[in-house]
């Protein structure tokens, strides 16, 4: 039996791998903020607790970034972009939410560096999906 969505997603496999690896990356973050809270006995903010607030935080954050960034990726992909650069930006944007998160859980410079990569992917993808935009 085929279904009409599974149809559609086959037409976007790339958007649809670095989807699904973005959101196991937001259910893990969502997960270990439930995790800090049940530690703390703090179920509403953040109770002052610094690692409350960082974990709630890095799954904010990627809440934030990621959403609009797919949709980058998937205009870029349903525009006829090149398989290999749509991997390139999809991959550096997981790496750059990985490296995010884990800086923001440990307190660690690799923070800085995956937002700062996360911004470069959104430039870029940003520019990449003006420039395939069929003009007319």
């Amino acid at each position: 039996m085929t279904t009409p969505l599974l149809g559609t997603l086959s037409l976007v496999p790339v958007t649809s791998l670095y989807a699904a690896l973005n959101v196991l990356l937001a259910v893990v973050l969502s997960i270990n903020v439930s995790r800090v809270r049940t530690k703390h006995q703090v179920f509403r903010g953040d109770g002052g607790h610094a690692g409350l607030i960082s974990a709630i935080r890095a799954h904010g954050n990627n809440i934030e970034q990621v959403p609009m960034t797919l949709i980058l990726l998937l205009l870029a992909e349903l525009s006829g972009g090149n398989s290999t650069a749509l991997h390139v930006f999809g991959g550096a944007l997981f790496v750059a939410r990985l490296a995010h998160a884990i800086g923001m859980l440990r307190t660690h410079s690799i923070q800085a560096v995956g937002a700062v990569l996360t911004l470069v992917v959104q430039l870029g993808l940003s520019v990449w999906v003006l420039w395939l935009r069929p003009w007319g």
